[in-house]
C-alpha cells in the first residue's frame, strides 16, 4: 500500500520546524435540483452520510457518520490539507517551546462563527475542558489525555482548572503537554477538537441539535437538517478563507442500503456513491472509480464479560475459524487486504519499517488448531456444549453479508451454531457501550495518524474498549509508550502492545479499510484523507 505515513512525517517535520520559528504560514442560494445545480446556477454537491449523525456536538459526534458532516461546518486548529498534513486554520500560526512540551497557537483575526461573533481562545479551551469534563462523558475524551491535567479532570482526580488550556488573549492560546508529543498538530485536527461558541453553548446547551441553532466556524454552514432523512450545507460567507470555497451548497442524504445509493448515483440523485458487492466485478474497472487508502480495521469484538467468552482459549478458537482472505475476495470485493492484527498498513517507524510488516500476522486461520483450542476452552469451562452464541451487527446489507458469512464459517470450521440480530447505528452502538452485546461487529477509523491511536483504544478505562477486557501490563505498555520520548524504543512498546492484544483476543480483525468510491467526472477535489475525515473546503462541480 501507499506509505502515506512517510509523506505525512516529512511534511509535518518541515512544518513543525517552521511553527517553532513563529513564522506565519501563507497559506446564500437556493436549494438545487436533482441534477445538482438550480435554475439560477447554484452549485450543489450531491452525497450520502449514510445514517443520521450521532451527534453534532463535537465531544459526541466521535464516529463516520458525523464527522464527515462535522469537519466542513467547524474547523479547528489546524486543518488536514490535501496532502493529508496538518496546516494552519483557525490558527494562522504557533510558537512550540524547545522541550516540545508548550504549544502557544495565534488564531486568526478574521475568524468567525457563522452567527458573525469572533473565534477567540476561550472558546477552545472552553470547548477542551468540556471535552475532559467527566460529566461530559464523551466517547473522545481519551484524546485530550495529552494535555496535562487532562486525564485526572477527566478520571474526577483534579479539576478543570488543572487542565493546561490557557486562554492568554481573545487571540493566543497557549497549551501545555504532559510530554513532548510530535503527532500532536494532527491529533487536534480531529472534530474532538473544534471550538464551541462559548456564548451560544450558555445559552442554548442543545445548540448543536437543530439547523437554526447550530453555529461553526468551518467552510459550510448548516441550513437544513431533516433528522433521519436529509441535510443541507450552504456555503459560510463568515469563513476566514471562504473565496477559496467553490460550492454553493452540499445536499446530504441518509441512505444506509449500498444498492439504493448505487441507483441514486446512477439517476443522478448523489455524486458519489460506494459500490455494492455483488457489483464489484464489472463496476471496478469504471473509469468513475478511485481506490483510495485509509487507515482503519473492521473487526468483531468479543464481551468477555459474557459466556463464553470469559475463556481466552474460545475466543481464540472462533478467531482463528474466520478466513480473512475468503471474506475479502468473495463477499466485500473492494480490493481491501485482509487483517491478520488490529494496526493498519501505511505507518513507518524511523527506521522506515511498516509497523504492520513488522509485527506481522497475529491471527491467522487455523481449522484444527482452533478445533483443539474450543475443546480445550470448552473443558476448562466444564461446559458438554457451548452456551447460546449472538452476533449483533448495526443495520446494512455489507455488514449483514460479512456476518452471514463469519456464522457459517462458525458452523463448517467448529459446528458452533450462531444467532444474528442487528440494529439501526445509534440504538446498536449504545448497546455496544453498555456491553450489552455478546459478539459484535465493529469498525475503527484513525483519529489521528500514529499507531498508538489503534492500540490505546484497549487499555481499561477507554470508552472505546467495548470488550470489558482488562490487562495491567497492556495498560502500562501504552502508558510507557505515550510518554517514551525516543521513538525507537516507542515503536517497540507498540509492537510489544500489539503482540499481548492478540495473545489475549478480545477481538479479531476481518479486513483493512480502503475507499472504494465512484465519483462523477465532474467532480473535483473532494479530499479524503487516509487518516481522518471527508474535505469539502476545496471541492467544486463543473
Amino acid at each position: 500500500m501507499k506509505k502515506w505515513w512517510t509523506i505525512f512525517m516529512g511534511v509535518l517535520l518541515v512544518l513543525v520546524l517552521a511553527a517553532c520559528t513563529a513564522s506565519e504560514s501563507s497559506g446564500e442560494g437556493d436549494e438545487g435540483d436533482s441534477e445538482g445545480e438550480s435554475d439560477s446556477g447554484t452549485n450543489t454537491l450531491l452525497l450520502n452520510n449514510g445514517e443520521e449523525p450521532t451527534s453534532f456536538d463535537p465531544s459526541q459526534g466521535f464516529d463516520a457518520v458525523s464527522w464527515n458532516a462535522l469537519n466542513n461546518l467547524m474547523e479547528g486548529l489546524t486543518r488536514l490539507g490535501k496532502d493529508h498534513t496538518p496546516e494552519p486554520a483557525t490558527a494562522e500560526k504557533w510558537d512550540i517551546s524547545e522541550d516540545g512540551k508548550e504549544y502557544t497557537f495565534f488564531i486568526r483575526e478574521n475568524a468567525k462563527w457563522s452567527n458573525g461573533d469572533d473565534v477567540t481562545a476561550g472558546d477552545y479551551a472552553f470547548a477542551w475542558k468540556r471535552l475532559l469534563d467527566p460529566e461530559t462523558a464523551s466517547p473522545a475524551a481519551f484524546l485530550g489525555y495529552f494535555i496535562e491535567g487532562g486525564e485526572a479532570f477527566n478520571n474526577g482526580e483534579g479539576s478543570a482548572d488543572d487542565v493546561m488550556v490557557e486562554a492568554v488573549s481573545d487571540k493566543e492560546l497557549k497549551v501545555t503537554l504532559k510530554a513532548p508529543t510530535g503527532y500532536f498538530l494532527n491529533i487536534i485536527s480531529n472534530p474532538a477538537f473544534f471550538p464551541i461558541n462559548e456564548s451560544v453553548a450558555k445559552e442554548n446547551p442543545e445548540w448543536f441539535a437543530e439547523a437554526d441553532s447550530f453555529v461553526g466556524n468551518g467552510p459550510f454552514a448548516l441550513a437544513e437538517w431533516k433528522h433521519d432523512s436529509e441535510m443541507l450545507m450552504k456555503k459560510n460567507e463568515e469563513y476566514w478563507d471562504h473565496e477559496t470555497v467553490k460550492l454553493d451548497e452540499v445536499h446530504w442524504a441518509m441512505v444506509n442500503d449500498t444498492n439504493t445509493e448505487y441507483q441514486m448515483y446512477e439517476s443522478g440523485e448523489l455524486d458519489t456513491s460506494n459500490i455494492p458487492s455483488d457489483m464489484a466485478e464489472q463496476l471496478l474497472d469504471s473509469e468513475e472509480l478511485s481506490i483510495q487508502d485509509q487507515a482503519g480495521t473492521a473487526f468483531y469484538r468479543f464481551n468477555v464479560n459474557e459466556e463464553p467468552f470469559q475463556n481466552k482459549k474460545i475466543r481464540k478458537a472462533l478467531a482463528m475459524s474466520v478466513n480473512q482472505q475468503e471474506i475479502v475476495e468473495y463477499v466485500t470485493k473492494n480490493k481491501e487486504e485482509p487483517a491478520y492484527g488490529f494496526v493498519s498498513y501505511g505507518f513507518e517507524s524511523p527506521s522506515g519499517e511498516d509497523f504492520r510488516e513488522h509485527n506481522g500476522k497475529l491471527v491467522e486461520t487455523n481449522v484444527e488448531e482452533a478445533k483443539q483450542l474450543l475443546e480445550e476452552g470448552m473443558e476448562e469451562e466444564g461446559y458438554d456444549e457451548l452456551p447460546a452464541i449472538t452476533l449483533s451487527y448495526n443495520t446494512s446489507e455489507d455488514n449483514k453479508k460479512i456476518a452471514e458469512a463469519i456464522q457459517q464459517m462458525f458452523k463448517e470450521n467448529l459446528e458452533v451454531e450462531v444467532t444474528l440480530e442487528n440494529a439501526e447505528w445509534n440504538v446498536f452502538l449504545e448497546a455496544q457501550k453498555a456491553l450489552e452485546h455478546q459478539l459484535s461487529r465493529s469498525s475503527f477509523l484513525a483519529d489521528y495518524a500514529d499507531p498508538i491511536n489503534f492500540l490505546e483504544s484497549f487499555t481499561t478505562d477507554s470508552s472505546m474498549n467495548r470488550t470489558g477486557w482488562s490487562n495491567e501490563e497492556y495498560d502500562q505498555l501504552i502508558a510507557d509508550a505515550k510518554n517514551e520520548a525516543d521513538e525507537e524504543q516507542r515503536w517497540e512498546l507498540m509492537y510489544e502492545a500489539e503482540k499481548l492484544l492478540f495473545e489475549e483476543m478480545p477481538i479479531f480483525p476481518v479486513h483493512f479499510y480502503n475507499q472504494v468510491v465512484l465519483e462523477k467526472d465532474n467532480v473535483s477535489d473532494i479530499v479524503r484523507h487516509p487518516v481522518g475525515y471527508l474535505e469539502l473546503k476545496w471541492a467544486d462541480k463543473q
